[in-house]
């Protein structure tokens, strides 16, 4: 007889024994919470000094992934909890998330953008470049020289966009510092602690969330996911080189891409379906790791960091009386971030249409 192997996407590959309840939920709310604690006091025992150090920095993440997590669980699976004490934290548990998180994507969105800078500037040649010559000596000689000037104000205004990049950026990333530190000694921030340090040993559940299953819940998550996900032009996405995110690209408003939008809520909505997943596995954290789904969410992750650092680019090109070498390598800049997004969206595609193969 053949061997059967389970979809990593049914609830039955998820969990082994009786369905999970409110119980499970609870004890996983309560891991999540401990986690959160241990966290804080590593943080405040590391310290932070004016760029903080890199355990400091360690258990800023590792406060953003517990508070993700109990926010996602708290959005989830509402109906089993107090509805009061859920519409109070889910806020305050979002701006710890958001407020930690600010310092660590400028340092990321900087190494990127310079990165960016140094690959776009360096010494391989363009392919025009490497094709002209047997076009003839004529050919060569019209597009040869204009080549190498467009190369030329590349590499001499790359230097000053990345100086201009960092002398933002860093800017920023400071102050972004200096307001998760104020949040950390906040008022605001001690009254979340102690409601987290309550829910590491008590769990406001209802009084029938102890014989209410899990799955329907985390069922509607994964449903919210899908519609999302079908609404995406994932056809445009699934062909490379389709140009589509550099729509717009010379338009004059500041707000971000529209069409960056839908990417970006399929990305939370597919972080609120893997944490269900994880919720569903109880406290012992047992749950089946989708392969499918977590290059789905790398995708969307690299999808929302070129998004961002384009958005910079382009902010930084809006710099009152910058030399125009700056402005065109800026401009390339933000055209090289754009594709990257293209790229992302080609890799979600990719991903997402790897529908897991099940015998059932």
């Amino acid at each position: 007889m053949a061997q059967q192997h389970l979809d990593p996407t049914d609830p039955r590959s998820r969990h082994a024994g009786p369905a999970p309840t409110g119980d499970a939920l609870a004890g996983y709310l309560r891991t999540q919470a401990t986690e959160f604690l241990r966290a804080l006091r590593l943080h405040r025992e590391t310290g932070s000094g004016a760029n903080g150090s890199e355990a400091s920095a360690e258990a800023a993440r590792a406060l953003r992934r517990s508070a993700r997590r109990i926010s996602a669980s708290l959005h989830t699976f509402q109906p089993l909890l107090d509805t009061d004490w859920c519409e109070g934290m889910r806020p305050e548990l979002a701006w710890v998330s958001g407020t930690l998180a600010m310092e660590h994507a400028y340092t990321s969105r900087l190494e990127r953008l310079l990165s960016a800078l140094h690959r776009l500037s360096g010494s391989t040649a363009f392919p025009a470049q490497a094709t002209e010559p047997a076009a003839g000596p004529r050919a060569g000689a019209q597009s040869g020289p204009t080549a190498a000037q467009e190369r030329g104000n590349l590499t001499v205004g790359a230097a000053k966009a990345g100086a201009l990049l960092d002398r933002q950026l860093t800017l920023a990333r400071t102050r972004a510092h200096s307001t998760a530190l104020q949040a950390l000694g906040s008022s605001r921030f001690h009254a979340v602690a102690d409601k987290v340090a309550v829910l590491a040993s008590e769990v406001p559940l209802t009084t029938t969330a102890a014989a209410t299953d899990l799955a329907p819940h985390a069922a509607a998550a994964e449903e919210r996911l899908r519609d999302a996900v079908a609404a995406l032009p994932l056809v445009t996405a699934g062909s490379p080189y389709n140009a589509a995110a550099l729509t717009h690209g010379l338009s004059p408003d500041t707000v971000p891409h529209p069409q960056d939008a839908p990417w970006h809520q399929v990305r939370l909505l597919l972080r609120l379906h893997r944490y269900a997943r994880e919720a569903l596995s109880g406290p012992q954290g047992n749950a089946v790791v989708d392969l499918r789904l977590l290059s789905a969410g790398q995708a969307l992750n690299r999808h929302r960091d070129a998004s961002e650092a384009a958005a910079a680019a382009a902010q930084a090109a809006r710099t009152p009386r910058i030399a125009p070498a700056t402005a065109y390598a800026l401009g390339v800049l933000h055209a090289d971030q754009r594709h990257e997004v293209e790229a992302a969206r080609f890799a979600f595609q990719q991903s997402w249409q790897k529908e897991a193969v099940s015998t059932r």
